[in-house]
């Protein structure tokens, strides 16, 4: 008997959404990079930030940088 392949819904489909960006215990935030590391399994650690607007602009600068 053949299983259906289950469709991956478009919010839940890590590697085209947002960038990744995760609160901590410690009060800060993580950003992580947008693909998972097939060695590994899991994502790139990109900078911990005290601030969410502060893990954005760091993001917004990776972005310019991959394509400048």
């Amino acid at each position: 008997m053949r299983r259906a392949k289950r469709r991956i819904p478009q919010s839940l489909n890590h590697e085209r959404s947002t960038p990744v960006i995760r609160k901590l215990k410690s009060g800060g935030y993580r950003l992580y990079s947008r693909k998972i590391n097939p060695k590994t399994g899991r994502r790139r650690n990109l900078g911990t930030f005290k601030t969410r607007a502060a893990a954005e602009k760091h993001e917004r600068a990776v972005q310019f940088f991959k394509r400048h």
